[in-house]
Protein backbone atom coordinates (compact mmCIF):
# COMPACT_ATOMS: atom_id res chain seq x y z
CA UNK A 1 0.00 0.00 0.00
CA UNK A 2 0.99 3.41 -0.09
CA UNK A 3 -0.24 6.00 3.25
CA UNK A 4 2.63 8.01 3.08
CA UNK A 5 4.19 9.99 1.06
CA UNK A 6 7.10 13.04 0.11
CA UNK A 7 6.12 15.84 -2.48
CA UNK A 8 8.86 18.62 -3.08
CA UNK A 9 8.73 19.63 -6.62
CA UNK A 10 8.38 23.43 -6.96
CA UNK A 11 5.31 24.90 -8.60
CA UNK A 12 7.15 26.21 -11.35
CA UNK A 13 9.23 22.62 -12.02
CA UNK A 14 5.94 20.66 -11.33
CA UNK A 15 4.15 22.78 -14.26
CA UNK A 16 7.03 22.63 -16.42
CA UNK A 17 7.26 19.02 -16.08
CA UNK A 18 3.76 17.99 -17.05
CA UNK A 19 2.80 20.72 -19.19
CA UNK A 20 0.21 22.42 -17.12
CA UNK A 21 -2.11 25.25 -17.90
CA UNK A 22 -1.83 26.22 -14.30
CA UNK A 23 0.45 26.86 -11.09
CA UNK A 24 -0.26 25.04 -7.51
CA UNK A 25 1.66 26.66 -5.30
CA UNK A 26 2.41 23.88 -2.18
CA UNK A 27 5.35 24.17 0.20
CA UNK A 28 7.68 21.01 0.15
CA UNK A 29 6.11 18.15 2.18
CA UNK A 30 7.95 15.45 3.50
CA UNK A 31 5.13 13.04 5.80
CA UNK A 32 2.35 13.96 3.45
CA UNK A 33 -0.96 12.22 5.50
CA UNK A 34 -4.31 10.07 4.75
CA UNK A 35 -7.38 12.67 4.56
CA UNK A 36 -4.34 15.36 3.83
CA UNK A 37 -4.80 18.31 0.95
CA UNK A 38 -2.65 16.74 -2.07
CA UNK A 39 -1.65 17.95 -5.19
CA UNK A 40 -2.66 16.07 -8.29
CA UNK A 41 -2.20 16.40 -12.08
CA UNK A 42 -5.40 15.59 -14.19
CA UNK A 43 -6.36 16.45 -17.97
CA UNK A 44 -9.77 17.28 -19.26
CA UNK A 45 -10.46 18.62 -22.87
CA UNK A 46 -6.55 17.44 -23.74
CA UNK A 47 -5.78 20.43 -20.76
CA UNK A 48 -3.74 19.23 -17.93
CA UNK A 49 -4.00 21.05 -15.08
CA UNK A 50 -2.72 20.91 -10.68
CA UNK A 51 -5.38 20.82 -8.55
CA UNK A 52 -5.51 20.50 -4.82
CA UNK A 53 -7.70 17.56 -3.89
CA UNK A 54 -8.40 15.46 -0.52
CA UNK A 55 -6.53 12.09 -0.10
CA UNK A 56 -9.43 9.52 0.86
CA UNK A 57 -11.57 9.05 -2.33
CA UNK A 58 -15.25 9.75 -1.72
CA UNK A 59 -17.45 8.38 -5.34
CA UNK A 60 -19.76 10.62 -6.37
CA UNK A 61 -22.82 8.50 -5.13
CA UNK A 62 -21.69 8.54 -1.62
CA UNK A 63 -24.46 10.48 0.33
CA UNK A 64 -22.27 11.52 3.40
CA UNK A 65 -18.47 11.05 3.18
CA UNK A 66 -18.12 11.44 6.84
CA UNK A 67 -19.90 7.81 7.10
CA UNK A 68 -17.98 6.45 4.20
CA UNK A 69 -14.52 3.85 4.46
CA UNK A 70 -11.61 5.87 4.29
CA UNK A 71 -10.36 4.70 0.31
CA UNK A 72 -5.96 6.01 -0.12
CA UNK A 73 -5.70 3.12 -2.27
CA UNK A 74 -7.06 1.46 -4.95
CA UNK A 75 -5.84 -2.29 -6.32
CA UNK A 76 -4.68 -2.28 -10.09
CA UNK A 77 -6.19 -5.63 -10.31
CA UNK A 78 -9.56 -5.30 -9.20
CA UNK A 79 -10.61 -1.35 -9.60
CA UNK A 80 -12.40 -1.51 -12.71
CA UNK A 81 -14.63 -4.10 -11.13
CA UNK A 82 -15.24 -2.30 -8.32
CA UNK A 83 -18.19 -0.15 -7.58
CA UNK A 84 -16.57 2.39 -6.04
CA UNK A 85 -13.64 3.05 -8.85
CA UNK A 86 -14.79 1.88 -12.33
CA UNK A 87 -16.32 4.87 -13.17
CA UNK A 88 -12.90 6.67 -11.93
CA UNK A 89 -10.60 4.05 -13.73
CA UNK A 90 -12.84 5.14 -17.39
CA UNK A 91 -13.46 8.99 -16.50
CA UNK A 92 -11.11 10.32 -13.98
CA UNK A 93 -7.47 9.58 -14.09
CA UNK A 94 -4.83 11.68 -12.19
CA UNK A 95 -1.27 11.68 -11.14
CA UNK A 96 0.48 11.95 -7.97
CA UNK A 97 3.65 13.72 -8.21
CA UNK A 98 5.84 12.72 -5.46
CA UNK A 99 9.50 12.43 -4.39
CA UNK A 100 9.01 8.83 -2.90
CA UNK A 101 6.75 7.15 -0.44
CA UNK A 102 7.06 5.36 2.86
CA UNK A 103 6.80 1.55 3.71
CA UNK A 104 7.49 -0.10 6.66
CA UNK A 105 9.31 -3.70 6.91
CA UNK A 106 8.96 -6.45 9.63
CA UNK A 107 12.55 -7.23 10.03
CA UNK A 108 13.80 -10.63 11.65
CA UNK A 109 13.56 -9.80 14.99
CA UNK A 110 9.54 -8.76 14.68
CA UNK A 111 10.16 -4.66 14.63
CA UNK A 112 8.39 -2.74 12.03
CA UNK A 113 11.41 0.12 10.62
CA UNK A 114 10.42 2.76 8.32
CA UNK A 115 12.00 2.93 4.47
CA UNK A 116 11.89 5.26 2.10
CA UNK A 117 11.29 4.46 -1.65
CA UNK A 118 12.29 6.88 -4.91
CA UNK A 119 13.27 6.88 -8.24
CA UNK A 120 17.22 5.62 -8.58
CA UNK A 121 17.64 8.36 -10.81
CA UNK A 122 16.51 10.83 -8.71
CA UNK A 123 13.36 12.10 -11.19
CA UNK A 124 9.94 12.45 -10.25
CA UNK A 125 7.57 9.80 -9.12
CA UNK A 126 4.56 9.78 -11.13
CA UNK A 127 1.63 7.72 -9.34
CA UNK A 128 -1.03 6.78 -10.83
CA UNK A 129 -4.34 7.92 -9.35
CA UNK A 130 -8.05 8.00 -9.28
CA UNK A 131 -10.25 11.49 -8.54
CA UNK A 132 -13.54 12.07 -7.82
CA UNK A 133 -15.71 14.91 -7.72
CA UNK A 134 -18.29 14.64 -4.92
CA UNK A 135 -21.38 16.95 -4.48
CA UNK A 136 -23.97 17.46 -1.15
CA UNK A 137 -27.21 17.38 -0.90
CA UNK A 138 -26.28 21.23 0.94
CA UNK A 139 -24.58 22.37 -2.12
CA UNK A 140 -20.93 21.01 -0.18
CA UNK A 141 -18.21 20.32 -2.81
CA UNK A 142 -14.98 18.63 -2.77
CA UNK A 143 -12.24 16.87 -4.67
CA UNK A 144 -10.54 13.37 -3.62
CA UNK A 145 -8.36 10.61 -4.92
CA UNK A 146 -6.60 8.04 -4.03
CA UNK A 147 -3.41 6.44 -5.23
CA UNK A 148 -3.34 2.76 -7.81
CA UNK A 149 -1.64 -0.10 -6.35
CA UNK A 150 0.35 -2.43 -7.67
CA UNK A 151 2.22 -6.01 -6.58
CA UNK A 152 5.48 -4.86 -6.12
CA UNK A 153 8.68 -6.15 -8.36
CA UNK A 154 11.77 -8.28 -6.20
CA UNK A 155 13.24 -4.77 -5.49
CA UNK A 156 10.59 -4.14 -2.94
CA UNK A 157 8.92 -7.47 -2.86
CA UNK A 158 10.62 -7.64 1.00
CA UNK A 159 9.60 -4.48 2.20
CA UNK A 160 6.02 -4.87 1.49
CA UNK A 161 3.39 -7.07 -0.42
CA UNK A 162 2.26 -4.01 -2.36
CA UNK A 163 3.46 -0.87 -3.99
CA UNK A 164 2.37 2.26 -5.74
CA UNK A 165 1.61 2.00 -9.08
CA UNK A 166 4.63 4.13 -10.95
CA UNK A 167 4.37 5.48 -14.43
CA UNK A 168 8.36 5.79 -15.51
CA UNK A 169 7.92 7.54 -18.85
CA UNK A 170 6.27 10.28 -20.56
CA UNK A 171 4.76 8.17 -22.62
CA UNK A 172 3.12 6.27 -19.62
CA UNK A 173 2.02 9.48 -18.29
CA UNK A 174 0.93 10.44 -21.25
CA UNK A 175 -1.79 7.69 -21.78
CA UNK A 176 -2.78 7.35 -18.68
CA UNK A 177 -4.16 10.90 -18.71
CA UNK A 178 -5.78 10.65 -21.71
CA UNK A 179 -9.41 9.36 -20.80
CA UNK A 180 -10.40 10.75 -24.01
CA UNK A 181 -8.46 8.56 -26.03
CA UNK A 182 -7.15 5.25 -23.49
CA UNK A 183 -10.35 3.47 -22.32
CA UNK A 184 -10.52 2.10 -18.91
CA UNK A 185 -8.58 -1.45 -19.47
CA UNK A 186 -6.05 -0.26 -22.04
CA UNK A 187 -5.14 1.93 -18.67
CA UNK A 188 -5.15 -0.27 -16.27
CA UNK A 189 -2.59 -2.41 -18.36
CA UNK A 190 0.01 0.79 -17.42
CA UNK A 191 -0.09 -0.01 -14.03
CA UNK A 192 2.82 -2.71 -12.79
CA UNK A 193 5.42 -2.80 -10.81
CA UNK A 194 8.29 -0.82 -12.78
CA UNK A 195 11.72 -2.66 -14.19
CA UNK A 196 14.38 -4.01 -11.61
CA UNK A 197 16.79 -1.52 -10.81
CA UNK A 198 14.44 1.43 -11.05
CA UNK A 199 13.61 1.69 -7.33
CA UNK A 200 15.57 2.84 -4.29
CA UNK A 201 14.76 1.57 -0.88
CA UNK A 202 15.94 2.23 1.99
CA UNK A 203 16.04 2.62 6.06
CA UNK A 204 14.94 6.23 7.40
CA UNK A 205 14.09 7.42 10.87
CA UNK A 206 11.17 6.23 12.77
CA UNK A 207 10.32 10.39 13.38
CA UNK A 208 8.31 9.54 10.13
CA UNK A 209 5.67 7.28 12.06
CA UNK A 210 4.52 10.42 14.02
CA UNK A 211 1.78 12.84 12.14
CA UNK A 212 3.64 15.63 13.75
CA UNK A 213 6.92 15.50 12.03
CA UNK A 214 7.93 16.98 8.81
CA UNK A 215 10.92 18.11 7.11
CA UNK A 216 13.61 17.64 4.76
CA UNK A 217 15.27 15.12 7.89
CA UNK A 218 12.88 12.58 7.79
CA UNK A 219 14.11 11.20 4.39
CA UNK A 220 17.46 10.84 5.67
CA UNK A 221 19.20 7.39 5.12
CA UNK A 222 20.33 5.21 8.49
CA UNK A 223 22.30 2.48 8.29
CA UNK A 224 19.99 -0.99 8.64
CA UNK A 225 22.38 -1.40 12.04
CA UNK A 226 21.72 2.38 13.37
CA UNK A 227 19.75 2.28 16.72
CA UNK A 228 17.00 5.01 17.23
CA UNK A 229 15.57 6.54 20.27
CA UNK A 230 11.63 5.29 19.50
CA UNK A 231 9.66 7.89 18.01
CA UNK A 232 6.22 9.52 19.40
CA UNK A 233 3.50 7.37 18.34
CA UNK A 234 1.00 8.62 15.90
CA UNK A 235 -2.92 9.53 17.71
CA UNK A 236 -5.05 6.54 17.11
CA UNK A 237 -7.02 7.29 13.32
CA UNK A 238 -10.80 8.31 13.79
CA UNK A 239 -13.28 6.08 12.84
CA UNK A 240 -13.26 4.99 9.23
CA UNK A 241 -14.05 8.21 6.63
CA UNK A 242 -13.42 10.57 9.56
CA UNK A 243 -10.76 13.15 9.18
CA UNK A 244 -7.15 13.18 11.67
CA UNK A 245 -5.23 15.35 9.32
CA UNK A 246 -5.57 18.41 11.73
CA UNK A 247 -5.94 22.05 10.00
CA UNK A 248 -5.27 20.57 6.53
CA UNK A 249 -8.23 18.63 6.81
CA UNK A 250 -11.19 19.20 3.68
CA UNK A 251 -14.06 17.30 6.08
Amino acid sequence: MCGRYAAVLPPEALQQLYGLLNRLDMPPRYNIQPTQPIGVVWQEHGQRTAQLVRWGYVPGWVKDPREFSLLINARAETMAEKPSFRDAVKHSRCVVPALGYYEWMTGPDGKKRPYFITRADGETMSMAGLYSHWSGAQGEEVDTACIVTVTPNLDLSSVHDRMPAVLMDKDAVDAWLDTGTVNGKAAAELCHAPPLGTLLAYRVGKAVGSTKSEGPDLIHPLEDNDDETPAPQPPKAKAAGGGGGGQLDLF
